[in-house]
């Protein structure tokens, strides 16, 4: 719906998806101080998943350089 030239309301914010308001790590309401998490504690978990490599896009496999030796 388009709004008239002569219409002083602003316009609408578009609204919030609540489907998506839990913890992606256990489920728990999300807290606006953490989130996407609901507290420290999942959010240290998330951190310590990509430090570790959890998180990895796969892609194929690399060849070998030039100057890679053979063990």
């Amino acid at each position: 719906m388009k709004a008239n030239a002569d219409d002083k309301t602003p316009p609408e914010p578009p609204a919030k998806d609540k489907r998506n308001r839990v913890c992606p790590n256990c489920g728990k309401p999300r807290t606006e101080r953490y989130n996407p998490f609901c507290s420290k504690r999942c959010a240290d978990i998330d951190l310590h998943r990509w430090l570790n490599g959890g998180y990895v896009i796969p892609g194929p496999p690399l060849g070998r350089e030039p100057g890679d030796e053979q063990d």
